[in-house]
């Protein structure tokens, strides 16, 4: 049995929705055997799949087809997830790297800093921070 590219990648649970898997593959990031494909490209078994969804590549096989969604569980029967080890680790450090260059202070103020800030500047006085005592106007 032949089966859309879009609606197996949806059947397998690797995207959302069908739609979601149908852009991807207009945009390049799925590879069927090695080629781009269009989402109507029929898959059948044996294909090697490539996804890419940054910062990695994803590969898996085809070891049945399917048209209808299935659960998690139902999903080791369907696909074989042959992805490099390679790509997992560049996956472990893009996390590890994003906290590596933050430095302490940098980012987001924790709940004290922010309610510390609102009182420094006068966020919780009686008075509106554009206040006519606030600006100077000149009058025509």
């Amino acid at each position: 049995m032949e089966v859309r590219i879009d609606s197996f990648l949806w059947a397998v649970r690797i995207f959302k929705s069908r739609s979601i898997a149908s852009d991807a593959c207009k945009k390049g990031r799925v590879t069927l055997n090695g080629q781009l494909v269009k989402p109507a490209r029929s898959v059948v078994v044996g294909d090697v799949i490539g996804v890419r969804k940054a910062p990695i590549t994803y590969t898996f096989k085809v070891l049945q087809t399917a048209k209808n969604r299935m659960g998690a569980k139902l999903v080791p029967d369907f696909i074989q997830n042959i992805t490099p080890k390679e790509e997992y680790e560049v996956l472990e450090l893009k996390k590890i790297a994003g906290f590596v260059d933050r430095s302490k202070g940098e980012g987001r103020p924790t709940k004290k800093e922010r309610r510390s800030l609102d009182e420094w500047h006068g966020m919780n006085d009686s008075y509106a921070l554009f206040d006519d005592d606030f600006f100077e106007w000149e009058e025509d």
